[in-house]
């Protein structure tokens, strides 16, 4: 039998960091460009504000929307 590792094993190891590295670098894209912020606010309204109800999506995304406007901030547009 052979001393050399079994290209098998190695594969799969890649393809698992391949996949984690793919789902690492999604995360932050989608962080970064604010998709995962209505996910974050209700959370976060979950643990600070319990038994108030939280503002749905649409009316999340159109406060959010007219907060950027209004303080502007130093956003490039």
């Amino acid at each position: 039998m052979s001393d050399s590792v079994h290209p098998r094993p190695l594969l799969s190891r890649l393809r698992e960091r391949l996949v984690r590295a793919g789902r690492g670098l999604r995360w932050y894209v989608t962080t970064l460009m604010g998709d995962r912020a209505y996910d974050v606010y209700v959370a976060h309204h979950r643990v600070h504000h319990p038994g108030e109800v939280p503002l749905t999506e649409r009316q999340f995304w159109r406060q959010r929307a007219a907060d950027q406007d209004a303080h502007p901030g130093a956003r490039c547009c």
